[in-house]
């Protein structure tokens, strides 16, 4: 046994919780707000994130900082969340239309069971298609598909209906380099970007989907960029990065220029919020609308 490693540290009472973010230097002006809110939102996934920044590591808090800064932080990451999850609803929706158009007129409406449609077809990407229909049998399409049509094999214009993001980012990255650049090019994209754009985009869905941070946090799935996005200052390991590939995918869109708006106000409603942290510049609107 290591007798490096820490042990785990027991539970804590909410009171204790604040008792100890007290010890720490944390400014609390209101106790009973305290306890509510840390009733609702855990420590751990309150504290543990949205302290990152405000105090060093094992060390106080800063001069200054505040349970009710952190509070703002928090409420701040849930709104742009929501409001992100929205644009990348749009490119997941498109994106499931045209890989089955596209692949089910090429190949046929059953030819993802055909793994010489595909450049890679590892024995794990076909149990993940047969687990998802599997895991979805009861939802009445796919009941429908089972029950009354031959074989009971699901078509692709259904099957795809059910994939995750990730699993159709998966779907995407197994394709022919060639069928890669046919639905790349309906978005006027080079099929190289678009495939990482599409794996960091899923990504960056999957936090949103479990209601993660996206506020100061580092990407571990990072886009590629364009090289003039980078010589503008834009970084791939930072949302900043998502939205640069999301303007590209959404620029016809009109709602995407409402969203930068109604990003603005968020930024104008959470004034704690440093946009340094997300790797946004002053002119971070201009670098999103054109």
């Amino acid at each position: 046994m290591n007798d490096c490693l820490k042990k785990q540290q027991p539970a804590l009472t909410v009171e204790e919780q604040i008792e100890n973010l007290k010890k720490l230097g944390l400014d609390i002006p209101d106790e009973y707000f305290a306890v509510a809110f840390l009733n609702n939102v855990s420590y751990f996934r309150f504290i543990k994130a949205y302290s990152l920044g405000l105090k060093p590591r094992n060390g106080p808090y800063y001069d200054g900082v505040s349970f009710d800064q952190l509070v703002e932080l928090y409420q701040f990451n849930t709104d742009f969340r929501n409001l992100l999850f929205s644009q990348i609803e749009k490119v997941e929706i498109t994106l499931r239309c045209r890989i089955s158009n596209f692949f089910s007129l090429k190949y046929g409406i059953l030819g993802y069971q055909n793994p010489e449609n595909f450049s890679e077809y590892p024995d794990l990407f076909i149990k993940e298609i047969e687990h998802e229909i599997h895991r979805n049998r009861r939802t009445p399409f796919i009941r429908n598909f089972q029950q009354n049509y031959e074989n009971g094999n699901i078509p692709l214009y259904a099957l795809v209906e059910i994939f995750s993001f990730g699993m159709l980012s998966k779907f995407y990255k197994n394709m022919h380099n060639t069928d890669k650049k046919e639905i790349a090019s309906t978005y006027g994209i080079g099929y190289t970007y678009f495939e990482s754009w599409i794996e960091s985009i899923a990504y960056v869905r999957n936090i949103c989907a479990h209601y993660g941070r996206l506020y100061n946090a580092k990407l571990t799935k990072k886009a590629k960029l364009y090289k003039q996005d980078r010589e503008a200052g834009i970084v791939n390991n930072k949302i900043i990065g998502t939205l640069t590939c999301l303007k590209y995918l959404l620029a016809n869109n009109r709602d995407w220029y409402q969203f930068l708006d109604t990003l603005e106000l968020l930024f104008d409603k959470y004034p704690h919020a440093n946009k340094d942290t997300m790797g946004f510049h002053d002119n971070w609107k201009d670098l999103l609308s054109h």
